[in-house]
């Protein structure tokens, strides 16, 4: 039976800005109301396809500054448009305070209702509320950050011109893997602290530098081994040694760059620290962000203010996101970040209300306790994407999304299902999918070790190397060339195994 006309919040596909007011407040009434959701105020914009390529290709931020590496990306990406090989995202949002929303005003009027659903209150709340959020962004600040940034790199085109820029940023950003905190903050020092680091390393510096003492013969120094690993003690602990951000190593203590190149490292560097959360957060946050949709949609239908043909046009585009291709399509390129994150917040309310014994087994905490939301937003909110797994992926969806595990050992001729469905098999197919979406487990860890300011200036770096993982050959040279660039002097990368501290490979770029 068709829903009554008078309630519908629009009809047809076109859209008014009082339409879209209207749509707001009752998606805001169900997500605020009946969900509970927490959200940063929202800011709307309405964008053309034109504009919307362009946040594309400045890695999601409109306010990025200029860089060739965009202008590619935007032919790039705006050629598969024009050509229908590609369509382009419903929406754009930004983690700030207030938390900005761009919608395409190509969208029809129902994909209006489900981006403004999707962006402003399921990524919205996610942002806001996940731990790794609050732990490592600062949303109030970045959309003034990102103005100053871009002005001032402006300015520096201005003085220096631009291919000089462009070498900095060029090196920056072929480092902005390698120029994260990853495990802490940077230390805030105060002034009085800053001031006596700088007077404890003037007076190490006093008591090492001696150009006639270097010069003297090693026979005839005393104590020579013991005093040059004294001397590597106090220098690694004046330098922090070993750091595992490289842009801030190079920032702070890089001879060679200038006050303006420095300050262009530094940016570089906050806007990788932003988004370094949403690497370990896509499922869940993609998986948010759908679930709170596809609840809102399905709820205002209920209501009687959606109307079918609406509802249907959702459902269709909510499918395409959600579609997951098997292993053996030639459209599959591995697991749908938004296809894992809906599945399993459906399961987990699936679980809250309607447990099986099987659930009852393997989630006792949260079968049958009936607050499905409640366990959400608590996942939500202290989780990232290798523990939400590790906690809440259940055997019936396992069996669902019909997983298995592949052993592919180099060092055997076929591969080994090593894991199926059962007891066993369950445990392991979630550890090791939970593993894949391990940063640690992923990330080449890179630190540098050891550098002798007042000798050879040599920077070595030292790569811990996991399960056997080496550094592809082409990439690791370039990306020494870019770090010597920054340097000015040698540079020197040693692989170092991870379980028997043996060295397997050493590398320098003088």
């Amino acid at each position: 039976m068709a829903k009554p006309a008078s309630s519908l919040l629009f009809s047809g596909s076109e859209w008014n800005f009082s339409t879209l007011s209207r749509a707001y407040d009752a998606i805001e009434e169900i997500a605020l109301g009946e969900m509970g959701l927490d959200v940063y105020p929202n800011q709307i914009e309405i964008i053309s396809s034109e504009q919307m390529l362009d946040a594309y290709s400045s890695i999601g931020m409109p306010l990025m500054y200029q860089h060739w590496s965009f202008g590619k990306r935007f032919v790039f990406e705006s050629q598969l448009y024009r050509k229908g090989r590609r369509g382009l995202a419903y929406e754009l949002v930004i983690n700030s305070n207030p938390c900005i929303t761009y919608l395409m005003e190509e969208n029809t009027m129902p994909m209006q209702a489900l981006v403004t659903a999707h962006a402003s209150f399921g990524h919205n709340h996610f942002f806001k509320n996940n731990y790794l959020f609050r732990q490592w962004t600062d949303a109030g600040a970045i959309l003034g950050y990102m103005d100053f940034a871009k002005k001032y790199i402006a300015r520096c085109e201005e003085r220096h011109g631009t291919h000089a820029v462009e070498e900095i940023l060029d090196s920056a950003h072929a480092l902005m893997d390698q120029g994260v905190f990853h495990y802490r903050r940077p230390p805030r020092l105060s002034s009085e602290k800053v001031t006596e680091r700088a007077r404890e390393r003037l007076e190490y510096e006093e008591q090492t530098y001696s150009d006639l003492w270097r010069t003297l013969p090693t026979a005839a120094r005393s104590n020579g081994i013991e005093e040059a690993e004294r001397e590597a003690l106090e220098r690694k602990k004046v330098l922090n040694l070993p750091e595992e951000n490289l842009l801030y190593f190079l920032e702070k203590h890089s001879l060679i760059l200038e006050p303006w190149q420095r300050e262009i490292l530094r940016i570089v560097r906050v806007i990788a620290q932003y988004f370094y959360p949403q690497s370990q957060t896509k499922v869940m946050n993609e998986g948010c962000a759908t679930f709170v949709h596809y609840t809102i949609i399905n709820r205002l239908f209920d209501q009687g203010r959606m109307s079918e043909g609406a509802m249907l046009e959702l459902l269709a585009s909510h499918a395409n996101v959600v579609f997951q291709p098997g292993f053996d399509d030639p459209r599959y390129s591995g697991i749908n970040p938004y296809a894992l994150g809906f599945a399993m917040m459906q399961d987990i309310e699936r679980i809250s209300t309607k447990p099986t014994a099987e659930d009852r087994d393997w989630f006792p905490d949260i079968a049958g306790n009936g607050d499905w939301m409640g366990t959400l937003i608590d996942a939500w909110e202290n989780h990232r994407d290798e523990s939400f797994i590790l906690q809440y992926l259940s055997p019936a969806l396992m069996r669902k999304l019909r997983l298995f595990h592949l052993s592919d050992r180099a060092t055997d001729r076929f591969l080994e299902v090593a894991s199926i469905h059962n007891e066993r098999g369950y445990a392991n197919v979630r550890a090791a999918l939970a593993r894949a979406y391990d940063p640690g487990a992923n990330r080449p860890d890179i630190q540098v070790t050891d550098v002798d300011l007042l000798g050879d200036r040599q920077l070595r770096l030292r790569h811990t190397i996991k399960s056997g993982m080496l550094l592809e050959e082409a990439n690791r040279n370039a990306t020494l060339t870019h770090i010597r660039r920054l340097w000015g002097y040698e540079v020197s990368l040693a692989g170092v195994d991870a379980t028997s501290g043996a060295t397997l490979y050493e590398h320098s770029v003088p």
